[in-house]
This record gives C-alpha cells, sequence and structure tokens, in this order.
C-alpha cells in the first residue's frame, strides 16, 4: 500500500502564504476559526494518507484518481455548515450514502480542485465561481479502485443547491461545529460479502454518515483540533 500513495499526483497547493486575514471572511466561531488555522499552518501533516475505515485498498495499478469537495459555508447569520449529499439509488455504486460531492479527474481538470469544483457544479449546482479553495487532505484509497483527495472549499452562507437527480437524492447541511467534533464520530461495523468490517460512524438528526465519507470528515476533524 505504500506504493500506492508515493506514486505522483496531480499539483496539489500546499497551503504555504495563507494566513487567516487574507482570506476575507470574518471569523466569528470556533469552529470555523480552527478550519482556518489548519490551513494557515504547514501542510506536511494534513497532506498524509487517509486510512480507509476498514482498511482495504485495491492494488495500486487499477487505482483512478478522484476528487470530492467539502464545502464550508463561511458564518453569517447562522452558523457554519458543511454540505452533503444522498446518493441517487439508481447509481451502480454506493446507492442510498451520504457522500461529499465529486468524481474523477477528467482531461480537462487542470488540477484536483479543478475537478472537484466541476463535479460540485454538476451534483449540486454549486457555481465554481462562488468557491474559495483553502487546501486539501492526503488522499484515501478506495476499496471500489479510487485514490480520493478530498478539497476543501469555504463558499457563501445562504446559497441553494439543485441537486442533478442522476446522481443526488437529496442535499443537507450538517453543522461544522458537530463535523470537527472528533468524539462525535463513533466505530461500528457492517457486513460485506459475508465479511465483518469496521468503520465510522456520525450521526446528524436523521442521517447517518459512515465509510469513506466519515473518515474523510473525521480527519479533518482531528487535524483541525491539533
Amino acid at each position: 500500500m505504500d506504493d500506492v500513495y508515493r506514486r505522483p499526483l496531480l499539483r496539489r497547493p500546499t497551503g504555504a502564504g495563507l494566513h487567516r486575514r487574507n482570506l476575507e471572511f470574518p471569523i466569528v466561531n470556533p469552529a470555523f476559526e480552527s478550519l482556518l488555522a489548519l490551513f494557515a499552518a504547514p501542510a506536511e501533516e494534513r497532506l498524509a494518507p487517509i486510512s480507509h475505515p476498514a482498511r482495504l485498498g485495491p492494488g495500486s495499478a487499477s487505482l483512478r484518481e478522484a476528487a470530492v469537495l467539502i464545502p464550508v459555508s463561511r458564518p453569517g447569520d447562522a452558523a457554519s455548515n458543511v454540505v452533503l449529499t444522498v446518493r441517487s439509488e439508481n447509481l451502480r455504486s454506493h446507492a442510498g450514502q451520504i457522500s461529499l460531492p465529486g468524481g474523477s479527474i477528467e482531461s480537462g481538470d487542470a488540477d484536483l480542485a479543478a475537478a472537484a469544483l466541476r463535479e460540485a457544479e454538476e451534483e449540486i449546482g454549486l457555481p465554481r465561481e462562488q468557491v474559495k479553495v483553502i487546501g486539501e487532505l492526503g488522499p484515501m484509497a478506495l476499496p471500489s479502485g479510487f485514490l480520493v483527495t478530498p478539497v476543501i472549499g469555504l463558499i457563501p452562507p445562504g446559497l441553494e443547491f439543485t441537486a442533478c437527480p442522476r446522481e443526488v437524492a437529496d442535499i443537507f447541511q450538517t453543522p461544522l461545529d458537530l463535523i470537527l467534533n472528533p468524539e462525535a464520530y463513533v466505530r461500528s461495523s457492517y457486513i460485506h460479502a459475508g465479511v465483518k468490517r469496521g468503520t465510522l460512524e456520525l450521526h446528524c438528526e436523521d442521517y447517518r454518515i459512515w465509510g469513506a465519507t466519515a473518515a474523510i470528515l473525521h480527519r479533518l476533524a482531528v487535524l483541525a483540533a491539533g
């Protein structure tokens, strides 16, 4: 698996020279402040690979690069939130599961961030010009054969989203202070192909966030907590 992570990826921003005062967003709550502080710090730790909760991964030859966007609304009249989706039941993989907008790198994408922004625009109608990318996390190798890089983007509060019905059944927002609380995540298990697998879970009202999405968000929470 180490060989998987050593192979060259598309160029990723390091966050060098990024300071909270340069982000042009007022800081009004601790969760948002901790997020900005994380991406103002050196990038080495946050770019380390993320472990899949089931500790599964394919061979390096089968990996295909992908990117997901973690859209975080800056504080306005309400609390800062993270935008998540419920995948359509018609999809061949992970149907009905909660995910972040994203998908495979395409030939026209300049980099990983561009791929994440394009997919978010396609899936939830988030205009890419409304997103301020502040950095990335390290990649996660998935059993499905993708090497996924999370891209974090700040968006204005109060945006309205439009789901692409082929891919997205629902769009909802989860408070950033819940997402960035490492203690809110719990370990559980599920049966896949007759084998018991471990996973992480995060519950927000009626939504159960688990699997790779929960692992990515948990990694962000741990890093932001310092």
